[in-house]
C-alpha cells in the first residue's frame, strides 16, 4: 500500500509501528515522505496512485470525491495553532495592510485560519501572499525579504532564536472565536479501499506509539527538521492527542466549521458535511 506523510515528528511517531511491520493488521507500506504542501497537490492530481495520505484539512474539499477522511491518525487539537510572526517588536495587525506575507501553502489550514483572521483584523486586506517551504519562512522574515510569516510545526518553539515577534496565535484566536479545536492535518484514503481496515491499523499504530514511546525515537529524529530531541518531543506532545485516536463529535464540528466559513469567504469549494464521515 502506498502512503505519503510528512517527515515531521508527529507523523513519523504515529506511523512508525505500521511502517515497520509492528502492526499485524497493517499491509506492507511503501512510504513517501513529503511536505504537506506536496501531499495536498499529490492527492488532488487525477489518477494519483497513492492509497493513503496526510494532507491539510483545507485541501479536503478538492479530494472528497475520490478520498475519504479517516477519523484517526491526524492532527487536530487545542493550543497548537499556526503563528503570525514579524521582525522586531510586536506589531499591530493593522500594520499588515497591503504588506507581503509568506505562507507554507494556499491549501493549508494555517492559510485558511490566517485569511479568516485577516478578514476581521487587517483593514484593507493583505497585499501579496508568497508561498514558500515552511522552513524558509522564518529566515525570510528575519532577513527582511517579507513583512510577516505564517509558521507551523516546530517553529512554534524556535521562532525567538530568529529574533522574531509573535503578532498573533491563530489557534488561540480560532478557539476563542468558535470554542472548537483546530483542524490541522487529515488522514485520507481512497474510497475504493477497505476504509474500516485502514482505520483499524492506523489506530493500532497510534496506540502502539503511545505504549512504546522509545521505539520510534530514532526513526522520528532521523526525519525531523529540528533534530533537538526535546523539540521533537514537544512537537509530538502538542500534535498527537485524543483527536489523533478518534475525531469524535468535536473534531467533526471543528472541521465543518472551518470549511463552511472558508467556503463563505470563497477560499474553498462548498462541501456536504456528511461527506466528511466515511
Amino acid at each position: 500500500m502506498k502512503i505519503a506523510f510528512s517527515p515531521c515528528p508527529n507523523d513519523t511517531f504515529v506511523f512508525h509501528a505500521a511502517a515497520h511491520g509492528l502492526i499485524p493488521a497493517a499491509p506492507e507500506l511503501e512510504v513517501t515522505y513529503a511536505d504537506i504542501d506536496i501531499t495536498n497537490n499529490l492527492a488532488s492530481n487525477p489518477g494519483s496512485d497513492l492509497d493513503v495520505l496526510k494532507i491539510s484539512y483545507a485541501a479536503l474539499p478538492w479530494v472528497l470525491d475520490e478520498y475519504a477522511l479517516i477519523p484517526c491518525g491526524g492532527a487536530l487539537g487545542r493550543g497548537c495553532g499556526p503563528l503570525v510572526l514579524t521582525k522586531g517588536g510586536q506589531a499591530d495587525p493593522s500594520e499588515l495592510s497591503g504588506r507581503r506575507v509568506a505562507v507554507p501553502s494556499e491549501k493549508s489550514t494555517a492559510y485558511l485560519l490566517f485569511r479568516l483572521w485577516a478578514a476581521q483584523n487587517v483593514p484593507g486586506g493583505i497585499g501579496e501572499i508568497v508561498v514558500m517551504p515552511f522552513d524558509q519562512i522564518m529566515p525570510a522574515v528575519r532577513d527582511g525579504l517579507i513583512d510577516a510569516g505564517l509558521v507551523i510545526h516546530e517553529a512554534r518553539f524556535t521562532y525567538p532564536s530568529y529574533g522574531l515577534s509573535l503578532m498573533t496565535d491563530l489557534g488561540s484566536w480560532w478557539e476563542s472565536d468558535t470554542g472548537l479545536p483546530i483542524p490541522l492535518g487529515a488522514i485520507i484514503a481512497k474510497r475504493s479501499l477497505d476504509l474500516d481496515a485502514i482505520e483499524d491499523w492506523i489506530r493500532q499504530s497510534v496506540e502502539y506509539a503511545w505504549a512504546h514511546p522509545e521505539a520510534s525515537r530514532e526513526y522520528v529524529l532521523s526525519h525531523a527538521q529540528e533534530l533537538d530531541p526535546d523539540v521533537a518531543q514537544q512537537h509530538i506532545d502538542l500534535y498527537v492527542n485524543d483527536f489523533t485516536r478518534n475525531l469524535g463529535d468535536d473534531g467533526y464540528a471543528a472541521i465543518t466549521s472551518l470549511l463552511t466559513r472558508a467556503a463563505g469567504e470563497g477560499l474553498v469549494p462548498p462541501i456536504d458535511p456528511e461527506a466528511l464521515r466515511k
